[in-house]
């Protein structure tokens, strides 16, 4: 599919199934191959179990955002509407035409347990689980990593840099972002993850979200490159948009000497004052933001201007908006472009997909990298709360004892996975709890009812106020404690301990 026809589809079939038509084969080559083994092998009504999860979060954050899940059941709902001959191109040759048609033919009719997007997701926690006749499920792997790892960067990004401030943020960053697909999904994401608004405007048809703009250089330059050009360009934006926010761009020349002036100057004739009903302000866009700001602010302020706002973009980040605030810049709002877009520091997320059951059987990596190994069996994760706020996360295997304590309300022992010696016990009822993972489908149907994007950004914020500020600071948080129950530890350990005792026998075996 071409962008165009993307995008086409994406205008006159907001959140259909049908965006997400080629995406499902958005996939690797070994997806197939192995699906043609399973397929010969007599394997494919074995129901798998596959885990989407990540083992560490970006920057030292211990937790990321979730972003991504709806557009990932809705690329799973789609698998199965290719012909035969699209497979031929990559299985050629009579040894594949068996597992073509086959491939043609198949549907997902399989269940899925997701967390919803907003939620706040801790390493090891399975964010989707599939459920799934095994050819259906492994195929799967490559288009619901990209989506997911695309957009729970962004997202997770996007709170980070918003809470390097209590100031509003907008995300800025399409024209950076890898692509047109990112720039769209990747705004979305943004505002999932705390940001204001966003540029985007095809964000804004699509999810509903606020859009927000201001003006380029060029608007400026456009009328000359004098200082009457400037002013020129500041009367002429502000009388054809009398009935929204204004921000005018004040450092195509120079921003205290003539910027600033022309602003005031601009306002002033053009009757925008204190009272202006939508809103009034001016946008630093280089240079000591600090400085500046703190400058314009006094300026400002002495021309009767106390409520025009001070905007800034710039290559911001969470870090730089840290050191702005630290050193009393006078800001009221942030325009952050490729920081965000891009994830810029940590562009790649790290969730994988792995298989942890086979019908009714756990299974599990091992791996020479201890960090690799992964929690088999069929999960699901508990949020224990006390007094408004989250206190631990525990994944169970479900139906487990622990399981059933939790749901019961009663007491509930705790021992680190990694540390025997920090143990703690819920009391009987002086705890509440959630579950993370929700059906969202079940024999291959959509079957959750989704809520808006802006839903989704309010249910985030409730999640994050629901933590200890020590755990949502940016720099060294305090590490919430996550584990899993003592029988999935169990079963864990038993499959490993079984696993190194027959690699050490079969060391002893002649080859």
């Amino acid at each position: 599919m071409d962008g165009i026809k993307f995008f086409e589809m994406s205008l006159n079939k907001k959140n259909s199934n049908a965006i997400m038509d080629d995406i499902c084969y958005c996939s690797d080559k070994y997806q197939y191959t192995m699906g043609k083994s399973f397929l010969d092998c007599g394997m494919k009504d074995k129901i798998a179990y596959f885990n989407v999860f990540f083992r560490k979060a970006p920057d030292n954050n211990n937790w990321a955002v979730v972003s991504g899940t709806k557009e990932a059941m809705e690329m799973i709902e789609s698998l199965g509407h290719k012909t035969p001959e699209f497979f031929e191109k990559f299985l050629p040759g009579p040894e594949y035409k068996e597992f073509r048609e086959y491939a043609a033919k198949m549907r997902f009719t399989g269940s899925v347990y997701a967390m919803r997007e907003g939620e706040i997701a801790f390493p090891r926690e399975p964010i989707i689980t599939v459920q799934a006749p095994i050819i259906e499920a492994q195929v799967l792997e490559t288009p619901l990593l990209c989506i997911m790892n695309h957009q729970m960067a962004i997202a997770t990004k996007a709170s980070r840099v918003c809470r390097s401030t209590n100031k509003a943020v907008s995300e800025f960053g399409s024209r950076r972002a890898h692509g047109p697909w990112a720039a769209t999904y990747g705004a979305k994401a943004a505002y999932i993850g705390g940001c204001a608004n966003s540029s985007n405007v095809l964000t804004s048809e699509i999810f509903d979200t606020p859009a927000s703009g201001t003006m380029a250089h060029s608007f400026v330059t456009s009328f000359g490159c004098t200082i009457a050009g400037e002013y020129k360009a500041f009367t002429s934006y502000i009388k054809t948009h009398m009935t929204e926010p204004l921000i005018l761009l004040i450092d195509t020349y120079d921003t205290i000497n003539c910027g600033l002036k022309n602003a005031i100057r601009a306002y002033k004739d053009c009757g925008i004052d204190d009272s202006f009903a939508h809103g009034y302000g001016i946008r630093l866009d280089s240079g000591d933001l600090a400085y500046l700001s703190r400058k314009c602010r006094d300026i400002l302020d002495k021309a009767g201007m106390k409520e025009c706002k001070i905007f800034a973009t710039n290559a911001l980040d969470e870090y730089l908006i840290s050191e702005l605030e630290q050193q009393g810049a006078c800001i009221d709002s942030y325009g952050v472009g490729d920081a965000i877009a891009t994830s810029k520091h940590n562009p790649c997320f790290g969730n994988v997909y792995k298989l942890v059951q086979i019908d009714n059987q756990p299974v599990l990596k091992r791996s020479e990298d201890k960090v690799k190994l992964i929690n088999p069996g069929f999960q699901i994760t508990y949020r224990l709360m006390q007094k408004g706020l989250f206190k631990t996360d525990i994944t169970c295997l479900r139906g487990d004892n622990t399981s059933k304590l939790i749901e019961a309300g009663d007491e509930v022992p705790i021992q680190a996975e990694f540390d025997e010696t920090q143990q703690k016990k819920f009391a009987k009822g002086s705890y509440t709890w959630k579950t993370l993972q929700t059906q969202m489908i079940k024999d291959g149907n959509f079957c959750y009812e989704d809520i808006s994007v802006e839903e989704k950004r309010n249910y985030y914020l409730a999640n994050l106020s629901s933590f200890n500020p020590t755990e949502r600071r940016l720099i060294n948080p305090h590490f919430y404690k996550v584990d899993i129950s003592n029988e999935l530890y169990d079963l864990k350990m038993g499959l490993v301990n079984h696993l190194i005792k027959e690699i050490n026998d079969f060391k002893t075996q002649d080859v």
